[in-house]
């Protein structure tokens, strides 16, 4: 298994460093104290955080729910914006046959339609967002438990989130991927039976993209933090 995970390595060389000029300038003194050394090589794990909230029997309820929840919001913004576009198509087609007054106040009321649909879909957008990012938060600490738990029982020395693009993973083998064994190990725990929607993939979107709704924000994986006490 190949990972250029530079930073790990290089935070690695420092501490073995600094480990290695202290015992060097304490020999003189007194014996260097044995350090205990890993029993095997580094077992290193990657998890798509966000797709294991999304693809949890939970997690698809809460977003199912919250879709749900603002369709009269999509469908009221879909009337404003087929307001707008009707009075411009108005203005493209009878503008050079209306008088100076009723052509200027159709492009009045156009802008004025058109900053009113604006603001509401900021409006609505930030309100999914926030509810989003409160789902993934949730979910999130409660799976932080499960996978902590996972970790240790299988021996693992790090698992990385590759929920970011942006993550310094540039590549990782498909049998370090523990997504879909904390999925199912957090359904099973939380007893939430599956929705009646056919199951989304676990690892089939790429990390960072989401089947979203008109309104809807891609969710950050930030927002997924671990528990400020780590379970045993």
């Amino acid at each position: 298994m190949a990972f250029k995970l530079t930073r790990f390595v290089l935070v690695l060389a420092a501490i073995l460093s600094v480990g290695a000029l202290a015992q060097t300038g304490s020999a003189a003194a007194t014996p260097a104290p044995s350090v205990p050394t890993a029993s095997g090589p580094l077992k290193i794990g990657i998890i798509n955080m966000q797709q294991a909230i999304l693809a949890s029997n939970e997690g698809r309820k809460e977003f199912e729910s919250l879709q749900k929840k603002f369709e009269p919001k999509q469908t009221e913004l879909k009337t404003m914006n087929d307001e707008v576009e009707g009075l411009k198509k108005q203005l493209n087609t009878q503008g050079d046959k209306l008088n100076d007054e009723s052509r200027t106040n159709l492009v009045k009321s156009i802008e004025t339609k058109q900053k009113s649909l604006q603001r509401s879909l900021e409006d609505a957008q930030g309100d999914f967002q926030a509810q989003q990012n409160d789902i993934l938060n949730r979910i999130g600490q409660k799976m932080m438990e499960v996978l902590d738990k996972y970790a240790k029982e299988n021996g693992y020395t790090m698992i990385l989130d590759v929920s970011n693009p942006q993550s310094p993973v540039l590549w990782a083998g498909s049998s370090s991927d523990v997504t879909k064994a904390i999925v199912d190990a957090y359904n099973t725990q939380s007893g939430v039976a599956a929705p009646a929607t056919a199951r989304p993939s676990a690892s089939a979107t790429k990390p960072g993209t989401v089947t979203k709704p008109v309104i809807a924000t891609t969710p950050k994986a930030a927002g997924t933090t671990a528990p400020s006490s780590t379970p045993h």
